[in-house]
């Protein structure tokens, strides 16, 4: 058991869903604040529909991802399009802090659920709109998806090799950009508001979070007329610079080499071969023009030992190295991550016990404590409407006979 946490007694109602605000609410649960998650029987949130799914079968339920980011909360199902659902879900606004929503703008405005609304249900309430593009502009009520924005903002154009076309990443990595965002948007209102006792709005873009990663490639362009394009593994300030095949099947390093002083103990660590000590590899210039060639004897030495031990010789001798781990390494293999208990098993009503990763960071005087497993759809209807909201019995019986439940 842990003491209070840093969040306690914060409430949030989550009206979002796919990855990022489901995320971000997921760790605000995570440290302490009671979240109560809002979806709809026909429209539920995307990730339910996403792989993998327990024992590969489909199901509501059954999604790891939604079980992965959806952890801590209550979750209740309502029919937005029935006053009886509408009455609920001002009832959530009234008694919560937080609300948080990631519908195309004008979603929620249509159902009478837009700030100017909410704030007077509740003048101090915390609104946060997560969309693509924000709440106003000329493309804000495109209805997009992180991996569209990743293509938007350059992403996808610098990720794949310059012979090919670009193949952007498998994730949708906005969605994962815009969590902390968020975080750190919806924590800056809460202390804005302990101090001031004024609630506020939050207009939070997607695309323009991600922006801020793209720094290098904006500042290349501005200061210097320079594009920058696909380059595979390799680096403009690195050789070699690439993932090397090792022993196994489908084993990988990845390995670093920025100065020639790395390069001469890369050297030791392979048992300085003779087209080591070729005058075109002799400095840093020759090396990157010389780089396939380069890249191609470096693996001839790599796919002779397993990717642990190429790992653990080059890092002992001060070059930059890490094995391409995949899940199984990460659960099962990594003993960083062990030690730091970063995995924990939760125990799902209809999946069972599964593998959730914990909070990345550590608050030591108020750690984190994830406990209860994501919600089955509409698992806390009776709950939430009873014992949080104070909805009589009676009344809760007749409101799901009228089906405001979906």
């Amino acid at each position: 058991m842990v003491g209070i946490q840093a969040l306690e007694g914060i409430k949030v109602a989550d009206f979002s869903w796919v990855i990022t605000g489901p995320l971000a609410t997921r760790f605000l649960a995570e440290h302490g604040a009671l979240v109560i998650k809002i979806e709809n029987t026909a429209y539920p949130d995307q990730l339910r529909t996403v792989t993998p799914y327990r024992d590969d079968l489909p199901g509501a339920n059954r999604s790891g991802i939604y079980a992965a980011y959806n952890a801590g909360k209550y979750g209740i199902t309502l029919d937005l399009n029935k006053p009886g659902a509408m009455d609920i879900a001002k009832k959530l606004v009234t008694w919560s802090d937080v609300v948080v929503e990631a519908f195309t703008p004008g979603t929620m405005e249509k159902w009478g659920l837009n700030y100017q609304e909410l704030e007077k249900l509740n003048p101090d309430i915390i609104m946060i709109s997560h969309a693509i593009q924000g709440q106003n502009g000329p493309f804000s009520s495109m209805p997009l998806l992180g991996y569209y924005v990743q293509a938007g903002v350059g992403i996808t154009d610098l990720t794949g090799w310059p012979d090919r076309e670009p193949t952007g990443t498998t994730i949708a990595y906005p969605d994962f950009t815009g969590c902390w965002i968020t975080i750190i948007a919806i924590l800056a209102a809460l202390d804005h508001r302990r101090r001031t006792g004024k609630g506020q709005y939050i207009d939070v873009s997607q695309m323009e979070a991600t922006l801020h990663f793209m720094g290098r490639s904006i500042l290349d362009y501005t200061a210097n007329g320079r594009v920058q394009a696909c380059r595979g593994n390799h680096s403009s300030r690195a050789v070699p610079h690439g993932a090397y095949r090792c022993k196994g099947q489908e084993r990988w390093c990845a390995i670093a080499v920025f100065n020639d002083e790395e390069w001469k103990s890369l050297c030791n660590v392979i048992g300085n071969p003779g087209w080591t000590k070729a005058p075109h590899f002799s400095n840093l210039r020759g090396r990157k023009e010389h780089e396939d060639e380069l890249d191609k004897l470096l693996e001839e030495w790599t796919i002779k030992f397993a990717a642990q031990e190429v790992m653990t010789r080059m890092q002992a001798a001060g070059v930059r190295a890490g094995v391409v781990q995949n899940g199984e390494d990460l659960v099962e293999r990594d003993p960083q991550l062990r030690y730091r208990n970063h995995f924990l098993t939760l125990n799902h009503p209809e999946i069972g016990l599964h593998t959730c990763e914990t909070a990345p960071f550590r608050l030591s005087k108020t750690p984190s404590d994830l406990r209860m497993p994501a919600p089955c759809l509409g698992q806390h209807n009776e709950y939430v409407c009873t014992k949080i909201l104070g909805i009589p019995d009676e009344e809760f019986v007749e409101l799901m006979q009228a089906g405001v439940f979906g």
